[in-house]
């Protein structure tokens, strides 16, 4: 009975839409319709968002196309060829709106709006409102057209949008959405010294930083002679233009950088650094020695830390600057101990990262990765690498807060990360004075296949002998002697006894206005 009253609506509703008139959307919506089929419309503006050197508008057309992937075949394979609703009597539909063959497909539910709801959904969930809308709008109309034109009925519609909108916010299942600016504790009174010619600023630009895999892992690539950005204006020719009186420094192949960015900071208000995630490391340690607020400017590969305080282009970083948007961020450190003693961290002797330390296999990665780029390339040499290590590479042996382990992966974050990736890549706060620990720990036999296959996955908890936990300190003992380590991809092996811990607020740096 309920789904006779139901039905009968359904057409109801059919009928009004079918015999409405409105006007200047007779040409528009069919050709709308039309241009949707296939997800052409949608694969189309993919294209678009994924060509933008903006990373959220790169997720956002990624997580839009995988929902269209998981809502296409259970509308058409799964739900029509289950219910097998007739199409709609399109007597009452004027002609000028049937421009093209109808479909001869099952009506129930709608296709096209299953795909027009999943695009949006997964645009909403990582592009911002200015980009959402607009989508979300279109994807209406298209759902709309598809009754407008008789070829659904109001309640195929309806099916298949909340089909598509389940599918889109089902993609965070495998890949989580992930905030578009940490949180980062802002200050007003941080003494900083603001000009609009950017007097008093020092940049340093590392000429090895770029595009391809590792970058900020090895950025002094012997040989690169000029800077080379990812996409978009060169953020040095930028920086030139909007701050003329900022210093520009550009580290030569051979330089010392450690020493490059402490002479900069030292004469700098502000330190600024164009590069990637390994420059900012340093950068950071030079503007923590010499109490200066540090400017970031994305110039890597993939810029973890400065897409976590939503800096994604030198665009942004400048408005940070004039706004003079200061904010106070945890600094992770990692410090050598001499016999355990634990003696307290030395601004000298303290390694600090902003993203992540790591030790075991990911440092053999890397190290295999070096040795092979200049004959490979990045790429080609990561994925030699990648399987060499998968081969050869063994547990290290080191004790852990006290309790023996033999660990394949070890991962130390910088804040609480909301990704279950064996290298997180996001954080909702800057400045949580937490360390998130996370360790792959074996038997006698490592789990490679069935590890291998949850990093592919995005979801290293599955792998046997995960562990992973938050706190404000780590003791490390390598039993096997000195302990190689990366610290936001810069390797280097460092002593057998070693104590994580953190640095809260520690830094000042530029950060965009917050989002609405």
């Amino acid at each position: 009975m309920l789904l006779r009253r139901l039905g009968r609506l359904d057409r109801w509703a059919f009928d009004r839409v079918a015999s409405a008139r409105l006007p200047g959307l007779e040409y528009v919506l069919p050709r709308l319709s039309r241009l949707a089929d296939h997800g052409l419309l949608w694969f189309s503006g993919a294209a678009v968002l994924g060509a933008s050197n903006r990373a959220r508008l790169r997720r956002a057309s990624l997580r839009g196309s995988l929902a269209i992937a998981v809502a296409s075949p259970l509308v058409n394979i799964a739900g029509k060829h289950a219910f097998r609703r007739k199409r709609p009597v399109l007597d009452l539909v004027p002609p000028i709106r049937i421009r093209w063959k109808p479909p001869t497909s099952h009506a129930f539910p709608s296709g096209h709006s299953a795909s027009a709801a999943a695009f949006a959904t997964g645009v909403a969930l990582e592009a911002p409102a200015a980009v959402a809308a607009p989508v979300a709008v279109t994807a209406v109309a298209v759902a709309f057209s598809r009754i407008y034109t008789g070829a659904h009925y109001p309640g195929d519609v309806l099916a298949g949008l909340g089909i598509g909108a389940l599918a889109g916010f089902g993609t965070r299942l495998l890949w989580p959405a992930r905030p578009p600016v940490a949180h980062v504790t802002r200050t007003t009174t941080e003494p900083v010294q603001i000009t609009e010619d950017g007097q008093g600023v020092v940049v340093v630009a590392n000429p090895g930083s770029g595009p391809g895999p590792g970058a900020g892992v090895d950025e002094r690539s012997a040989g690169a002679t000029a800077f080379v950005p990812s996409m978009g204006e060169p953020p040095l020719e930028l920086l030139a233009r909007e701050l003329p009186a900022a210093e520009i420094v550009r580290l030569e192949p051979g330089d010392d950088i450690e020493k490059v960015f402490d002479e900069a900071a030292g004469r700098a208000a502000v330190l600024a650094v164009v590069g990637g995630d390994g420059s900012v490391n340093a950068a950071a340690r030079a503007a923590l020695r010499h109490e200066v607020p540090l400017l970031v400017v994305p110039g890597g590969t993939f810029d973890h830390f400065a897409r976590a305080l939503g800096i994604e282009t030198a665009a942004d970083a400048v408005a940070a600057y004039r706004g003079a948007l200061l904010g106070r961020v945890d600094v992770a450190f990692v410090l050598p101990t001499r016999g355990g003693t634990g003696a307290g961290p030395d601004a000298d002797e303290a390694l600090p990262f902003l993203n992540t330390a790591s030790f075991g296999a990911y440092t053999e990665l890397v190290e295999r990765r070096e040795r092979l780029e200049d004959r490979l390339g990045k790429w080609p040499a990561l994925a030699v690498a990648a399987v060499r290590t998968l081969r050869h590479s063994e547990p290290v042996e080191v004790v852990v807060d006290g309790r023996r382990r033999r660990v394949w992966l070890g991962f130390v974050g910088n804040c609480a990360y909301g990704s279950r990736g064996p290298a997180p890549t996001w954080r909702e706060h800057l400045d949580d004075g937490r360390l998130d620990i996370r360790m792959v720990t074996t038997g006698h036999r490592v789990p490679r296949v069935r590890a291998v296959a949850a990093i592919l996955a995005g979801h290293l908890h599955l792998t046997p002998g995960y562990r992973a936990w938050t706190g404000g300190s780590l003791e490390l003992v390598s039993l096997d002697g000195g302990l190689p380590v990366a610290r936001d991809g810069e390797v280097s092996t460092l002593s057998s006894v070693l104590r994580f811990g953190k640095h809260p607020g520690g830094l000042p740096v530029f950060c965009p206005p917050v989002p609405r």
